[in-house]
């Protein structure tokens, strides 16, 4: 297939050939600035080349052509990063089979998809002013190609690895640096301290030749003279760059305490304007992080090890964090604020053994189980993380929201963490950090490895919010991080089982709750959900309500790995449950159908055999099938399920029957008949019908808001346009209540809320409410 990728669309590129190399670890050395608003530094990638990678031939030429018509080239930094055309074109096969990108000289395309370009001449960074169509140019030299936006690369360098002290131990050819790296990288996992230490040796070795490179808005594309193949190509290299105030991976705003700090927000282009990386999930790496910054600011990261600061020069702290178990280079995490790390104020005997229970040595490394994965430190064959049913966690928070983390948050943790366990077993990480995030984050929870942020709003309303909130992100834990989509597309492999155990954990972590009260709470929660996805579906485009929308190609990548996400940069994508709902559906009706102790215990054992994998939806569906009594499923087959539920826009056959079918349970009843009540005392005429989003049970302050503007009470507009600044995780439903009132003082409300906020806020959320309002 040939897919031409349309810069006015919003079709997210993942442009890395990992087909024919992979990242196996990274070691990231970086400084923060807050003054400039720029993290700079130097990533060090040590790659293993793939299998399928073979010497190009120019005899399958595709032309690449600039707006000039003259040939692709290549730029190489001199010192001072003044950068010297190449005088070779540049070629490979890299892999833009499935699309190809075309701009025009050099002009900014950046516009609707927020395309910045990379498009300098100056900082070494060559201009990107072609047209690059895929496959091979005419010579025959290995391109790398990484995925990058958003960054100034300023010099890329072979590294030295046979340089570095004591590499002698770990090679049996200490000459040959690719043969170092390879040798370094198949280390066995009890051996893992050793090869931390020796990755960060080899990655301040000196370098031995820089490296042509080049940019376009997607890419960072490299080359060697001379290395024809991946297997060629340096193993080792060294890239200096550094980030720009308005990329899209991070955020640099002020938190609840108006202290300046700055995080990975979740962005739909993932972290390539953090750091030049593989971005599809096949390239499954670990790494290793030493961020400086002033001393005042506390470093969060994505690591099995609680880092404490180390003092260097007057007033700058390093911060050091590692991690051994492969996972998406989507998946780092990193926060750098004045965060209070917030303890309680009396520390019980359990928190005591938990602080003791840290993370195991390698003594504690016993095989107690086979697993299906790569070779890691993997906590499921270690006989004392496979019993350890509360892991060690921290909560940290801008100092102004300690005491309600204190109060709402601390308590909730053991017993959700346990809850987990209780139903799916080993926590497949180590420790937890949790973040209370600033307010400009635009949703109420994000999980990543070993670190969870949560939104400020689910500080409110009580513990319900903040549990179920709690109960999603650590669900997350085994679904979409140790288990990951392959296609990410296949969203609801993630949020569909995050969202279906959210309910099962805060059941069991609600001790007091008896079952029939449990049942009768997850049948409300599955009511409330209907109407939300009913109403979901009414107000979105049916080509994104299907969860499998590539069907039989879902997984299919181009000879080179490349691939793109349909609809990954449209900013509405980020507000829409569909994947949530329908998927969650999905896993109840198969729960029910199947009972739901066999369910869970079959949960279990596909936790177990696909841990630390890549899975599509037929891994699940195919494995689950296996495990159930004929008689239990007539007209169940994966077939039918793609069909019904995953490749269908619009409500699912099988839950629209159900629910014509079903009676409210008692306690959906009462809330309707309360509901009811309150109509008939409160009824009044309106312009025109309101569709409310049914999630008033869990969103105290967004209700009393959605009463205020209702009303038109005006001597409380000053708490709603406290809410839009102070909870934007839930705000941007309410700016279409504002604009639905037709009421000119409500919209001048909204648009000047906008306006106070605008900057602060995520690039999706600003886009999505700009069009509401204007």
């Amino acid at each position: 297939m040939d897919i031409k990728l349309d810069p006015s669309r919003d079709d997210l590129p993942l442009m890395a050939n990992t087909s024919h190399i992979l990242v196996k670890h990274y070691v990231l050395d970086l400084d923060v600035d807050f003054e400039s608003q720029i993290i700079e530094g130097t990533i060090v990638l040590f790659f293993e080349s793939g299998n399928r990678f073979k010497k190009w031939s120019s005899s399958t030429e595709v032309a690449c052509r600039s707006e000039s018509n003259e040939a692709c080239r290549f730029r190489m930094p001199e010192p001072y990063q003044i950068p010297v055309t190449s005088t070779k074109t540049f070629s490979s096969k890299i892999g833009y089979d499935d699309f190809v990108i075309c701009g025009k000289g050099g002009k900014d395309t950046s516009g609707k998809d927020g395309n910045h370009g990379n498009q300098e001449q100056a900082s070494g960074i060559s201009s990107s002013k072609h047209c690059c169509d895929a496959g091979n140019h005419g010579s025959e030299e290995f391109l790398l190609v990484l995925d990058c936006c958003d960054l100034s690369v300023l010099k890329v360098e072979e590294v030295d690895v046979a340089a570095a002290p004591g590499i002698e131990k770990f090679t049996r050819s200490p000459e040959l640096r690719n043969q170092i790296v390879h040798d370094l990288v198949a280390l066995p996992a009890d051996r893992w301290r050793e090869q931390l230490d020796c990755y960060a040796r080899c990655s301040q070795a000196p370098g031995c030749g820089e490296l042509l490179f080049d940019t376009d808005p997607w890419s960072l594309q490299i080359r060697k003279t001379g290395a024809q193949t991946a297997t060629d190509f340096p193993h080792a290299i060294r890239i200096r760059y550094r980030t720009k105030p308005q990329g899209r991976s991070v955020t640099w705003t002020s938190d609840q305490s108006g202290r300046p700090c700055v995080y990975t927000v979740g962005s739909p282009i993932n972290n390539r304007a953090l750091f030049p990386c593989q971005e599809p999930p096949v390239a499954m790496s670990t790494w290793q992080a030493t961020v400086r910054a002033a001393a005042s600011f506390v470093v969060l990261m994505s690591g099995e090890n609680s880092a404490k600061p180390t003092q260097l020069r007057e007033g700058y702290s390093s911060w050091y964090y590692y991690v051994t178990m492969p996972m998406p280079a989507s998946t780092f995490t990193i926060a750098v604020g004045s965060w209070t790390e917030v303890k309680p104020e009396i520390c019980s005997p359990n928190d005591l053994a938990i602080e003791r229970s840290s993370s195991p040595s390698e003594a504690d490394f016993r095989y107690v189980g086979f697993c299906g994965h790569m070779e890691y430190p993997c906590r499921f064959q270690n006989a004392s993380a496979t019993t350890q049913k509360i892991i060690p966690h921290r909560v940290f928070a801008p100092v102004c929201l300690k005491s309600a983390c204190q109060e709402t948050l601390l308590p909730l943790i053991p017993p959700c963490l346990s809850a987990a366990y209780c139903v799916l077993g080993t926590h497949p990480f180590s420790r937890l950090d949790i973040l209370i995030v600033p307010a400009n984050f635009s949703s109420l929870g994000m999980a990543s490895p070993h670190i969870v942020f949560l939104s400020q709003s689910t500080l409110t309303g009580m513990s319900q919010l903040c549990g179920t909130r709690l109960c999603h992100e650590i669900a997350h834990a085994w679904f979409g991080l140790a288990i990951g989509a392959r296609d990410w597309t296949e969203e609801w492999l993630s949020e569909g089982f995050a969202t279906h155990l959210e309910d099962v954990f805060w059941a069991k972590a609600q001790q007091q709750l008896a079952p029939h009260e449990a049942q009768e709470q997850q049948e409300l929660r599955a009511c409330l959900r209907w109407h939300r996805l009913q109403d979901e579906v009414q107000n979105s485009p049916e080509e994104m309500q299907v969860l499998r929308p590539n069907k039989e190609k879902t997984g299919h990548v181009s000879d080179s790995g490349s691939s793109v996400i349909r609809h990954g940069l449209n900013p509405e994508k980020v507000f829409m449950q569909v994947h949530y709902l329908k998927g969650y559906f999905l896993l109840r009706f198969l729960a029910k159908r199947l009972g739901e102790d066999t369910y869970f215990s079959f949960l279990r054992k596909f936790v177990h055999t696909f841990h630390g994998q890549l899975i599509l939806s037929q891994d699940f569906l195919q494995m689950l099938l296996e495990n159930i009594p004929e008689e239990k499923r007539p007209e169940l087959s994966v077939g039918n399920i793609f069909r019904d539920w995953l490749e269908s826009s619009g409500i699912p056959q099988p839950l629209q029957r159900e629910r014509q079918a079903r009676a409210e349970c008692g306690l959906a009843q009462q809330v309707s008949a309360e509901v009811a009540k309150w109509v008939r005392v409160n009824r009044r005429p309106r312009k025109r019908k309101r569709k409310d989003r049914e999630e008033v049970f869990e969103k105290v302050r967004h209700r009393w808001c959605e009463l205020i503007v209702k009303h038109k009470y005006t001597k409380a507009y000053r708490d709603v346009e406290r809410f839009l600044q102070e909870d934007q995780a839930m705000g941007i439903y309410l700016y279409g209540e504002l604009m639905l009132s037709e009421d000119p003082r409500q919209q001048h409300l909204a648009r000047r809320c906008f306006e106070l906020s605008k900057e602060q806020m995520d690039r999706s959320s600003a886009e999505v409410v700009a069009e509401m309002l204007f």
